[in-house]
């Protein structure tokens, strides 16, 4: 009864009721009193927003997503064997048959192709890294990175759909949404989630709206994408010859009708939407004001580069990323495009690498001398990596390469990760995992558990079954965190 009462008269589940509550101590107390079951009841409902699990090491995440999947062997896995073997045919005993795209299926030969780039050793991790990141080798000592990600896709579309929802199938919630869900938003003038896109000089691969989707989650915390136009979020500025108090009556009108549409059906959708109505008419003065870049100083400028003043550059939304994470945003998401190396990999690569390696460092050292990098995660990588061998035609200074799920490189810094230190190991060629793999469901369990969520009790039950980021896997991988 006392459920019902707090639902129906109150307009909002047990879950709501406490995050729209001061979170304090005193504040959950009175909760318990007020409503003795409160805390009773199926897990997702004793979810609480802002409450996590456990004491979290990150409060939230910056992930540079880089799409199209870049070539972590002529970037960050160097294989001195490929370099001797340039031009021999992959062993049969190394690939062992494994699967293999359309591209390359019909190769009769597998010609193994060594980097044309050096590579050197930096900082006390003495991690090595191509000549194509200089500054990124810069910051190599506050970097976490790991050389033996994989997945089981082996095409853009399902694996990038599983590195964001942990699923190869589409309506499945994001890693955003989860972790809006989890923990709400420490700013009520911003979304919990939000979304920049740019594009680089390579072969793009489409992302879409599925990727940052609430799926069956309130749809609340769905993500919210920022453009590079004049409008940074499109709908949210009110028309002509109406203003802030016309849309605060409206508003309010508009709340009382779905109050008694909520009353009627009982659909918490309905309130879902206000929730949504209220943060756009909030976020009509914050926005504007994140997305400023005008007074950001000239050592700032010169940090992240020339492009971070251009809208809808990488450097641009590396820079607004910083922005809206100071500002309390929980998981800003970029994604950008270019990386998708079939052919003419060395040229492609050069100027990818000049889109995006100054202002990751420079992500990094911004949030450092702010004091925020402890308690942000910043994360960068693809869907999958790419082959040792050639695809097309192999000359000495060309050649191209297909996509690669057994083993690719992400890296990690801020945020409860160990700084400095490369985990996992590829076999000789780098084709294979030699030591410590980290699967997409280890890698959503441990990204969680940094934000003091626990992945098998962040859950959801939808049409009968509880769902959750990680599916019924998933291992934290203990040895990164600090």
């Amino acid at each position: 009864m006392q459920k019902e009462v707090l639902e129906r008269g109150l307009g909002m589940n047990r879950r709501k009721f406490l995050s729209r509550m001061s979170l304090g101590i005193g504040s959950v107390a009175l909760g318990s009193l007020l409503i003795p079951d409160l805390f009773k009841g199926s897990e997702e409902e004793a979810v609480m927003a802002g409450l996590p699990h456990f004491a979290p090491k990150a409060k939230r995440i910056i992930y540079l997503f880089q799409n199209g999947a870049p070539s972590q062997l002529d970037l960050f896995d160097y294989k001195p064997l490929l370099q001797q073997m340039h031009g021999q045919d992959l062993p049969a005993s190394i690939r062992m048959g494994q699967r293999l795209t359309g591209m390359t299926a019909n190769q009769a030969k597998f010609p193994l192709a060594g980097t044309v780039f050096n590579f050197n050793q930096y900082g006390e991790s003495r991690a090595w890294i191509s000549e194509l990141l200089p500054h990124t080798a810069g910051v190599v000592d506050d970097m976490c990175i790991v050389k033996t990600m994989f997945t089981e896709a082996i095409n853009h579309d399902p694996a990038l759909t599983f590195f964001q929802t942990g699923a190869q199938v589409g309506n499945r919630p994001s890693m955003g949404a989860w972790v809006s869900y989890g923990l709400g938003t420490e700013n009520a003038n911003l979304p919990a989630f939000c979304v920049l896109l740019s594009k680089g000089k390579g072969n793009g691969q489409g992302v879409y709206s599925k990727l940052w989707t609430n799926g069956f989650l309130d749809s609340i915390h769905q993500g919210v994408q920022f453009s590079s136009g004049e409008n940074p979020v499109l709908y949210l500025n009110n028309p002509d010859a109406i203003n802030r108090d016309d849309r605060r009556k409206m508003l309010d009108k508009l709340a009382e009708l779905n109050d008694e549409n909520y009353k009627a059906f009982g659909d918490p959708e309905i309130h879902a939407k206000v929730q949504q109505y209220e943060l756009a008419y909030r976020m009509q003065t914050a926005v504007p004001e994140v997305t400023d870049v005008s007074k950001e100083p000239e050592s700032i400028v010169k940090m992240y580069g020339p492009d971070c003043l251009t809208p809808g550059t990488f450097a641009a939304n590396c820079l607004l990323a910083r922005k809206l994470s100071e500002n309390g945003v929980r998981f800003v998401q970029l994604y950008h495009q270019g990386w998708d190396g079939h052919d003419n990999l060395p040229g492609q690569i050069k100027g990818q690498c000049q889109d995006v390696d100054q202002a990751s460092a420079a992500l990094i050292t911004d949030l450092k001398q702010r004091g925020l990098l402890d308690e942000t995660l910043v994360i960068w990588g693809g869907e999958f990596g790419r082959t040792n061998y050639c695809q097309g035609t192999l000359t000495k200074d060309n050649y191209g390469r297909d996509h690669h799920p057994r083993c690719f490189t992400v890296w990690m810094a801020g945020g409860g990760v160990k700084p400095g230190i490369v985990y996992g190991e590829t076999d000789d060629f780098g084709y294979n995992i030699a030591k410590d793999p980290v699967h997409v469901h280890d890698f959503h369990a441990t990204v969680l558990n940094l934000m003091g969520l626990d992945h098998e009790k962040l859950t959801f039950k939808h049409l009968g079954r509880r769902y959750r980021l990680t599916d019924v896997a998933g291992t934290v991988i203990k040895d990164i965190i600090a």
